[in-house]
């Protein structure tokens, strides 16, 4: 048997683990989680769940060495309970954040089996066996070939040391951050106080921030939980800051929850699906001791129990940004980070009956979570499943395991940005040739491939859009076109190179250009121009919360700041951006940091604006600090990728009948 290094920890915590959850591989643990030991015949479980007054934590790299396989093990949802396992035993907890009201899980015995496919090419099973009784984890090599890891030793670590494990790289480039110079302005450092106040612990370590945190709010719904999409914000100005511990922890935490139970009315989604939110809590056990617990929601409580689409894309974007800021990609080769990449990408790369590359998804699955008319293939969705992608091909360990998966990843990466490219652009031009488009067209070569009516083109239009701008349209589908301009996508369409460098510029043209519209007095409007009247009526379903320049419907929501100040400085244009930030600076500390603004140009509050909203005060932070250190900018962004180029899957190119934007980008280069 090979030696076992030990690290002593305080008691305080205890961990219950269930086939889901295995904190060997996912969360390092906090200092008061209590850990078992295998023996020497197999890894089993100490079935003792005893306090001592030292607990012991085991260094797995020798164990994984032995067998050079991976311990992780994702599987089916049935028969779990819903609050995740893994728990903090302490004495009467008084950490801001902490919301009581809770159940304990249990403990059961599983046995299961997953089969994680893409395009039909199993990368491998993993499953448990028997619960706790028995020999629990077992991964099986499904192929020769196809194994998900190498021969290199697995760079998994369990316990205190790996919270802070960060290359020379990574601490220099934070340095860069901390060491500006520039002295706080009293709005900065009262940003950076609420900011604090917001964040959430379990069991004594950081592990996100409260959507909202008012003090005065007596109903705050479900803003007292840690969302995924709400949190980036927040992560990266903790992480330009330098501060990374909430950031890993976080990434950690969520991972775990990821294959958690998530069922509505007796049903499960795919697996690998990442909860929307999650939230601390603490129950009461006897004398002075609780016990916390995380509980996540998958979208079986929110309004409409439509699941997130977008929590696991933008996952995967934080964890790329956590390895350029910090310069620890040891936490992105983690056996179960990679799996846990690979379980978000199988599920949205599975295929399906749609035709189309983009991800088809239902309304209310992502920023805009209630019926606005965004169902079918929004752009919000396909810009970040596309950075998603990008993030993923530099993170995933090429090897034989996951060669199928980066190849269906370049695939798509390419048709996607084509048919975006080509199908969603509108200008001046394409609006006037849609305007001459002949309907019924049958053949692969037809112009209007998806039979678009012209007189869907909006009146509004015609005398909107500038002679020099352009944008992403919001949703293309067979006969319809959502003419909409929805701020998010084309935004990180710009950030990601999902639009030529052409149209990127395009679309801060029209930003400039319609300012009063998409601007006005708070940046920025979730989307442009609102739906008023009977479609309205129609569209919403008579939604009092997405009354026109309301909320979704033509708001204008702060938390937008930043990822328009990356747009900016990708581009050159960091003017723009600059006006967009003092503009917020002046109105945001005044009016309380609200949620969200209404009226046609953001005059108003938000009539259901939470103040104190998390993101809005993370988004200006993010947007100061990126702008005072564009090198930091620079690791957050994509240019064009022009290795795509020689992979393009456009059938349109090999006809000759019109030409792919990918291949005009490349000419553009090589002239």
């Amino acid at each position: 048997m090979k030696s076992i290094n030990f690290m002593t920890m305080k008691p305080c915590c205890r961990v219950l683990i269930s086939r889901k959850i295995s904190p060997f591989l996912g969360i390092p643990l906090p200092k008061s989680h209590q850990f078992f030991a295998p023996n020497s015949s197999a890894f089993q479980f100490n079935q003792s769940l005893h306090t001592a007054p030292k607990t012991r934590i085991v260094n797995l790299q020798s164990i994984l060495k032995k067998n050079q396989q991976p311990f992780f093990a994702p599987s089916s949802t049935r028969g779990q309970s819903r609050i995740f396992s893994s728990s903090c035993l302490c004495g009467k907890l008084s950490h801001r954040g902490l919301y009581v009201i809770a159940r304990v899980a249990s403990v059961r015995n599983y046995s299961t089996s997953v089969e994680t496919r893409v395009n039909d090419k199993n990368f491998e099973r993993i499953y448990v066996q028997g619960g706790l009784n028995v020999k629990p984890l077992v991964v099986e090599k499904i192929d020769l070939d196809e194994n998900i890891v190498s021969n290199e030793e697995p760079n998994v670590k369990v316990g205190e040391d790996s919270l802070d494990d960060k290359s020379s790289d990574g601490l220099s480039s934070v340095e860069a951050v901390k060491n500006v110079g520039r002295e706080e302005s009293e709005v900065d450092k009262e940003a950076w106080r609420l900011l604090e106040n917001a964040v959430v612990s379990y069991c004594g370590s950081p592990v996100g921030t409260l959507a909202a945190n008012d003090p005065n709010d007596k109903l705050p719904l479900n803003y007292d939980q840690v969302f995924i999409r709400d949190f980036v914000p927040s992560a990266l100005a903790f992480l330009l800051k330098g501060d990374s511990e909430i950031v890993r922890n976080f990434l950690l935490h969520t991972l775990q929850l990821q294959s958690w139970e998530k069922t509505v009315d007796c049903y499960s989604p795919g697996q690998g699906l990442m909860p929307a939110s999650f939230k601390v809590r603490t129950v009461p056990l006897d004398e002075n001791k609780s016990e916390e617990v995380l509980d996540p929601d998958f979208g079986e409580s929110a309004i409409g129990r439509v699941a997130p689409v977008d929590s696991g894309l933008w996952w995967i974007i934080l964890l790329r940004a956590y390895g350029k800021i910090t310069g620890d990609y040891a936490l992105q080769e983690r056996v179960d980070v990679q799996t846990g990449i690979k379980l978000i990408l199988n599920l949205c790369l599975s295929d399906g009956f749609d035709m189309f590359p983009s991800l088809l998804v239902t309304d209310g699955s992502c920023m805009i979570d209630r019926r606005m008319g965004i169902h079918g293939h929004p752009l919000e969705i396909q810009a970040l499943f596309y950075s998603a992608l990008r993030c993923s091909r530099e993170m995933l360990r090429v090897d034989d395991g996951s060669k199928n998966l980066i190849r269906a990843i370049n695939n798509r990466l390419s048709a996607l940005s084509f048919h975006i490219r080509e199908y969603y652009w509108v200008d001046m031009k394409k609006i006037n040739e849609i305007y001459r488009y002949k309907t019924e067209e049958y053949s692969t070569e037809a112009t209007n491939k998806f039979n678009i009516y012209p007189e869907q083109i909006p009146h509004w239009l015609m005398d909107w859009i500038p002679e020099k701008g352009g944008y992403l349209i919001g949703n293309l589908q067979p006969a319809h076109m959502d003419f909409r301009f929805f701020t998010l996508g084309n935004l990180w369409s710009i950030v990601s190179s999902l639009g030529t460098p052409k149209q990127n510029e395009a679309i801060l043209n029209l930003i400039e250009a319609k300012w009063d519209d998409l601007v006005g007095l708070m940046p920025l409007k979730i989307c442009y121009p609102a739906l008023e009247s009977e479609e309205w009526r129609i569209i919403t379903g008579s939604d009092p919360k997405n009354t026109p320049w309301s909320y979704h419907n033509g708001g204008s929501w702060p938390t937008l700041l930043w990822q328009f100040t990356l747009a900016c400085m990708k581009m050159g244009r960091t003017d723009l951006a600059k006006k967009a930030v003092d503009l917020a600076e002046t109105r945001l500390p005044a009016d309380r940091w609200p949620e969200y603004y209404d009226t046609r140009y953001g005059k108003f509050v938000g009539k259901q604006a939470r103040l104190y909203q998390t993101w809005t005060i993370a988004g200006y932070l993010t947007s100061k600090m990126l702008l005072e250190n564009p090198e930091m900018a620079s690791l957050l962004f994509w240019e064009e990728d022009y290795d795509l180029l020689e992979i393009c899957v456009c059938a349109l190119s090999k006809s000759g009948r019109k030409k792919c934007s990918r291949g005009a980008a490349k000419s553009q280069i090589l002239v």
